[in-house]
């Protein structure tokens, strides 16, 4: 894409949010892989490292040995990664008044990092920095279970009642939270600009939010490196990394209103 192109769809963009009133952002995992996180399905993702059979609700909950495994893999992935430029710009658009909330598909804290409030982020598939208990669905801060990890355990359980302690995210075979997956659906049906960023949009159920947003009239915005099922009803398709693109985008909006 030319510097010309770019500023085109920018200004595109920024027109779009001076005039909408309701706007969501969606993201997905591409915001963060500039981050330093790894993307799982991506060619050399950790699904290309992993067998995501080993991975699944069922086998966490009744083979030890997967839950050994999985423990492996999240001690693995990055707890410490800060947020990127991207971030940082949807939290711009937050403390502009011009943004509702986030819907994520992301699991790693970064809006909230990045200064997106936590009761304006909609984790659809959890969040890292906690640990759930099966039995008494105690949660706790992520911490507290890393420092077990490095002491040698490989599958701690709760020190409460001895249940299955579980990274509180979304396993495969495991359903999405129903609270946070409502709220979401109400959020994108009352919107009326969609944004979304790094996400390919074919994993369901939560890449069927966006739908929610267009049926209900919302214009729609896609930012994302390469195609996705949306791209022919979107207003604008952007094939640019979001860390790039979305400074300049809120930059232009600040300017446009200061």
């Amino acid at each position: 894409m030319t510097e010309k192109d770019s500023d085109k769809l920018a200004a595109g963009i920024v027109g779009l949010i001076i005039q909408s009133e309701r706007i969501v952002v969606f993201s997905g995992a591409g915001i963060s892989t500039e981050s330093g996180i790894s993307d799982f399905r991506s060619p050399g993702g950790i699904w290309e490292r992993f067998d995501s059979e080993d991975f699944t609700y069922r086998k966490f909950v009744s083979d030890v040995e997967a839950r050994r495994k999985q423990w492996r893999l999240f001690r693995q992935l990055s707890l410490t990664a800060a947020p990127n430029p991207a971030h940082l710009a949807v939290a711009e658009l937050f403390r502009l008044g011009r943004l509702d909330c986030v819907i994520t598909q992301n699991v790693d804290n970064l809006h909230q990092r990045g200064g997106v409030p936590d009761d304006k982020v909609f984790e659809l598939h959890g969040n890292m920095q906690w640990v759930i208990c099966l039995g008494c669905h105690k949660r706790l801060p992520v911490e507290r279970i890393m420092d077990r990890l490095d002491k040698g355990e490989e599958a701690p359980d709760c020190e409460v009642c001895k249940g299955i302690l579980k990274p509180d995210v979304v396993l495969f075979g495991e359903p999405l939270p129903e609270k946070v997956f409502r709220e979401a659906v109400e959020y994108a049906g009352r919107c009326d600009l969609f944004i979304v960023i790094g996400s390919t949009l074919t994993i369901y159920p939560a890449a069927g939010i966006p739908e929610y947003a267009l049926d209900a009239g919302a214009k729609l915005v896609i930012i994302n490196l390469s195609p996705t099922p949306l791209d022919e009803k979107a207003e604008l398709v952007v094939n640019a990394k979001a860390g790039e693109f979305m400074p300049k985008v809120v930059q232009r909006v600040k300017d446009s209103v200061d």
